[in-house]
């Protein structure tokens, strides 16, 4: 990364003290400023960490601010993203991308017309954890992959988030909301899908909120599934089976994705944080493990001081990438196709049906440690 880049937030949500925390990870970023819709929001983030709180149009026309990232609620991230683009700026949203694969296509478009780079979460496939994962099935450790299981389960988001009501409505729910993350995994480690069917449900009507905060002791509608089951059939020849649920109290699925290969099987860690350790089989033997903590960006750093948490990441890249020409590994490509993977099986639920899903990608490419110790070389 030749330059640090001045870099404004839209969006002063939970999500985005963990961008303000990390950023100086990567010494090619700088976050700038906050806007928010509330403006009291924007200035107490901005505050609390030294940054110019902005209306969302002042940060738009700075013109000292080169890339936004989009941290806004899912109904407006089309809208958002959109906006940045046409403000000239590098664009980066949080998941998921859009909530259309239209909408999605649209972003995609804009951003290649404009000469800009358009990006989004999750990145965390690019940590020790999904890179380590990758490498190993590259270099044929489990030879090739013909089936799996990925298992996206919990009780919901009622009972830890304060105000939990957009994740129970269209754009939110276990699939765009958690999926995002498992699709990329997967994309990471086996490339693009061709085909989706699925069948979906609601196990509650409501939800009753447990969390503290304004809405402890309310109750929230359901307008989306919470419960669907999936087949995804990849461009490999692979196929996934999917479980995505919050309506589930407790279970016994500690690896969340396993893979099964014409070699052996791998348990590949959690894909909603960086790191973790891997297991693998050569054909039917003990499974041999495989920590990731010394690989790039798989080191416990966050203040549970159990997890890696390197969110930024996925910025850091986009704008070496902007930098040095070349497509960032969470690419606005990657979003739109993981977006239509996750509408799809929505959509092959509600009507009962197999989904040739209308858009396809590129494998990111690998994060390789040269260009780990680029992104966080100093400036």
């Amino acid at each position: 990364m030749s330059k640090i880049h001045q870099i404004g937030l839209i969006g002063a949500g939970n999500i985005s003290e963990a961008y303000l925390k990390l950023a100086p990870l990567f010494p090619g970023t700088k976050i700038v400023a906050v806007a928010d819709l509330s403006a009291e929001a924007a200035k107490a983030r901005a505050g609390q960490f030294g940054v110019r709180a902005l209306t969302v149009d002042e940060l738009l026309k700075d013109s000292e601010i080169d890339t936004v990232i989009n941290l806004t609620i899912p109904s407006a991230h089309y809208e958002v993203s959109n906006a940045i683009l046409s403000a000239g700026k590098h664009a980066y949203s949080e998941k998921p991308f859009a909530l259309s694969v239209e909408d999605g296509k649209k972003l995609v478009a804009e951003a290649d017309a404009r000469g800009l780079k358009l990006g989004s979460a999750p990145d965390t496939f690019l940590g020790g954890g999904g890179q380590t994962a990758r490498k190993l099935i590259d270099d044929g450790k489990i030879g090739r992959v013909i089936a799996g299981t990925m298992h996206v389960i919990s009780r919901g988001m009622e009972m830890w988030h304060p105000n939990p009501g957009f994740f129970f409505q269209p754009g939110g729910g276990p699939i765009l909301d958690l999926g995002p993350y498992y699709i990329a995994a997967l994309v990471n480690l086996l490339g693009p899908i061709k085909a989706v069917t699925a069948v979906a449900s609601k196990g509650f009507e409501e939800r009753l909120v447990t969390a503290e905060g304004p809405l402890k002791g309310k109750t929230v509608p359901v307008g989306t599934p919470t419960t669907i089951n999936a087949i995804l059939n990849f461009a490999s020849g692979a196929q996934v089976t999917l479980t995505a649920s919050w309506d589930v109290w407790k279970h016994g699925h500690v690896n969340p994705i396993e893979l099964y290969g014409s070699d052996g099987t791998m348990l590949v860690p959690d894909p909603n944080f960086f790191g973790g350790k891997i297991r693998y089989s050569k054909e039917g033997g003990d499974y041999i493990e495989v920590d990731t903590s010394d690989a790039p960006f798989g080191k416990s750093n966050w203040q549970d001081g159990k997890h890696a948490n390197y969110r930024m990441l996925g910025v850091a890249d986009l704008l070496d990438a902007a930098d040095h020409g070349r497509e960032p590994r969470c690419s606005g490509r990657v979003a739109l196709h993981a977006l239509d993977v996750m509408v799809s099986i929505l959509q092959a639920a509600a009507e009962s049906r197999v989904i040739t899903l209308s858009t396809t990608t590129e494998r990111p490419a690998p994060l390789t440690a040269a260009d780990a110790e680029r992104l966080t070389a100093p400036r």
